[in-house]
This record gives structure tokens, sequence and C-alpha cells, in this order.
């Protein structure tokens, strides 16, 4: 059981979120002391996205219990928003009739994106619900490669012959059942007698048009058909780059069997965004939900990379220890070049795997872009390298010392500049994902250069 022992009361000034602390406490309260009504009163206000991420932040336990107690008022758009880790657990508290009606609410998308990385048993548990025509819809959904057009899009579709005009499509609207519709939809897709996807039209255009205007005279300028088999990174990638709302999917003859719309899209964008940004902190796809053996399987791999860069940049420190023994000030002053070789390198490989994902950084423009990098970390370093010239010389009185690190500076902040934008550009033609495991060489180029360069000529200057 959970500790709370008397109401907690939310006050609006203190808790302007709909999720905030005092309204979660509120919400557990009620599940302690299994008040259905309080709990579906304080659960009304909240979107489905906001019910996803409360069950993501409180514990298993009372999880379970909370979802029992509100299983009458689930909704399938919270199975949508529910992070990958906790979701087939969900998916087993749930009577199979919540399940049912759940899951029968949601497009065809978002079952497909419900059920693909379930396990076997919970996929035909969630695909027997369906009647059986959107049954064969999510099946031949999946067939299609993951991360693919044929995953992301949804198999209704509103169509229209190119003969038709703006009453005919009008009052074919009305005559569809709405069952039969998608819950949002942007275009009315002009077909040829073949199905083949020819235009779209807005339906913006369409409602402010005469009945008598032919459909095909209201078509949108900019109009992007996409193969089922396309990535869906480029999927993404023609959307915001054509400022698309929707765009209809096509199979290896041309037929229309889908569309994809704009929110699906960006939803792929970020995830890729949010990908990116923790393969470059080297922690892969983990979340807040993932349990400690789980987290620990994701990180360890990357901790040893690291450490066996770490130890070849060891080893070449350990080749300067009669140096080091001698010199104390080079002790003290090598981690600095590191350190600021490392930051400089990471700032170019920010930018290069952001620009390769947004198709910015190409074969093009890559010597332009590299050139620039080091020239950056060139200018840079000559400024870093005055600074530290007369630290150096202030510091330990020796003007040699002061050379020294200077020309170790410019050095390696030229080096992280080139670093930082070639591996993941030569990594990205290898066809590897260049925020993997960039980051991890980059580091060890600055710090084996860094520390070799300024102990290299530590050692012959000073000695």
């Amino acid at each position: 059981m959970s500790e709370q022992t008397e109401e907690p009361v939310i006050e609006a000034e203190d808790d302007a979120y709909l999720l905030g602390p005092k309204a979660i406490a509120a919400i557990l309260y009620a599940v302690d002391i299994e008040d259905q009504a309080k709990l579906t009163e304080l659960m009304e206000p909240l979107h489905p996205a906001d019910i996803a991420d409360l069950l993501e932040q409180i514990n298993s336990f009372d999880r379970s219990r909370l979802i029992r107690l509100y299983d009458h008022e689930f909704d399938g758009d919270i199975l949508s928003e529910l992070d990958d880790s906790i979701r087939e657990e969900v998916i087993a508290v749930l009577k199979p009739q919540v399940l049912a009606e759940a899951v029968r609410d949601l497009d065809s998308d978002d079952v497909v994106d419900l059920v693909e990385d379930l396990e076997d048993a919970q996929q035909e548990a969630i695909l027997g619900t369906l009647k059986e025509v959107d049954r064969a819809a999510v099946q031949q959904a999946l067939s299609y490669p993951e991360f693919s057009a044929g995953r992301l899009m949804q198999r209704e579709v509103v169509m229209a012959p190119e003969h038709w005009t703006v009453g005919q499509a009008i009052d074919h609207l009305r005559a569809t059942p709405e069952e039969e519709l998608p819950d949002q939809f942007y275009h009315i897709v002009i077909v040829d007698p073949r199905l083949h996807p020819v235009a779209n039209v807005t339906l913006g255009k369409l409602m402010r048009s005469k009945r008598e205007t032919p459909l095909m005279t209201l078509q949108e300028e900019t109009f992007q058909v996409i193969p089922a088999n396309q990535a869906e990174s480029d999927v993404a990638y023609a959307f915001n780059q054509y400022h698309l709302i929707s765009a209809p999917v096509v199979d290896e003859e041309g037929r229309l069997i889908g569309v994809i719309t704009i929110d699906d899209a960006m939803a792929v964008l970020d995830e890729e965004h949010e990908e990116d940004i923790l393969r470059l902190a080297g922690v892969g796809d983990g979340s807040l939900s993932d349990n400690v053996i789980n987290t620990t399987k994701q990180r360890l791999p990357w901790l040893a990379v690291n450490l066996l860069t770490a130890i070849a940049a060891s080893l070449v420190i350990s080749v300067f220890e009669d140096a080091l023994a001698k010199i104390v000030a080079l002790a003290v002053l090598m981690p600095i070049v590191a350190s600021m070789g490392g930051n400089a390198g990471t700032q170019s490989l920010t930018v290069a795997v952001r620009s390769l994902a947004t198709k910015d950084l190409t074969g093009a423009n890559v010597w332009r872009v590299i050139r620039r990098e080091v020239l950056v970390g060139l200018i840079n370093g000559l400024v870093f390298a005055v600074v530290m010239g007369i630290v150096g010389l202030i510091w330990f009185g020796s003007p040699a010392i002061g050379y020294v690190i200077a020309i170790a500076m410019v050095v390696n902040l030229v080096v992280a500049g080139l670093a930082g934008t070639a591996i993941p550009v030569l990594m990205d033609r290898a066809g590897v994902d260049p925020a993997l495991a960039s980051g991890t060489f980059v580091t060890t180029v600055t710090d084996v250069v860094g520390f070799f360069v300024f102990l290299g000529l530590g050692a012959m200057v000073l000695l």
C-alpha cells in the first residue's frame, strides 16, 4: 500500500500543471481507499499522454492497482502514449474486454505501433479483439520492414476519383459511415482508375469551393508520394523539408494503400532526436522506466569501450614517465590540453551528427564544412594558446612551459575540429550510425594527440 493516510489537498496556484506532485498524491490516495468515483473525477481532466506519464512515474504495485480501479475508463490512446518498457506490463494487467474496447478505438497506425514490439502472445491477444478487416490491415502493415513507411501509415484513407466534383466528394463524405473514416484527416487523395494517387485536395479548399468545381482544379502544388518500403527517417525528412501535412503511401505497383499524417512524421523526428542525444551520451535507448539490470546492460558496453580508450591514452602518458617525474608542471597542465580538445571535438561532433541526420551535411559540402571546423579550431586554439601561455609563464615562471602548452593547445583544437567532423562522416559512409560511437573515437583522438604533443614537446624543450 502507498503511505497516504489522509486526503491531499490540491491548490490550483500550487499545482498549475495537471499532473503535479499534489495531483499524483491525490490520485494515489483515491487508489489506496479504492474510491473509484474519486479516481475517475481526478483523472477526467487528464489527457491520455498525461495519464501515460502518470503510469510511467509511479511504481509497478501502484500502477497495477490504479489500472484495475480505472479500467472502466481506460482509453486506447493511453496505450499509444506509453513508453515501450512498461506497455507490456499494462496490457497484462488490463482485463480482456477492457483491452478489446480500448484497441478498437485506435486508428490502424496506432494499433501497429502498439503491437509491433510486443511478444507473440500479447500481439495475438490484441489482434484477436479487432474486426476481421481491421486485423487484416494491421497484419499487412506488420509485413512491411520495421521502421518503414508501411509500418507508419494508417490504412484509413479518404479518396476520390479524379473526375469528381466538390459536390460529389462532400456527398461521399456525408454518406460514409463514421467508423470507416479516419478520426483526423487533412486531405482527400485524388486517384486515377488504377488507384494511383495523382493529387491532394485540402479540406479547406473543398469546403469553400462551389459544388460544381472539379476536384483536380483544387489540387495542392506540393504533392509527395511515399513508397511503403521507404525508411521512416526519410519520410520524416520529406515532411519537414517540403512542409507536408499528409502524404499518400503506395505499394510496389504505385497503388494507394494508406496515408501518413504530420503527427506520425513529427513523432519519428522526435524519436530520432532523442535517440541521437542518448547515443551520443552512450546510454542506448534507455528510459526512466527501465529496471536496474536493463539500464546496466545498456550502459556497460560503452563504459567498457571508454575504459579501453582511456587505457590507450594512458599508454601514451606512460611513454613520458621520466619527463613527468622531473617536471611537475607537465602533470599539472596536461589535463587542460586534453579537456579543451575533448570539448572542442564534442562541439564539432554534435553539429556534424545533427547535420547528417537532417541531410544538410552531404558529399557536396563535406570538405567545406571540414575546412570551416579546422579553421575554427585554429582560431580558438590561437586565442587559448595566448591565454595558457601567459598562465604557464605566471604560474611556473617558465616561458618554455608557456610555449609548450600554447603549441599543444593549437594543435589539439585543430585536430578536434577535424576529428569531430570527419569521424561521424566516415562512420555514416560505412553504414554505422554516427551518433552511436563517434563521441568515443573523437575523445580518444583528442586525448592521444593532446597528450602526445604536449608531453612530447615538454620532453624535448624542458629536459
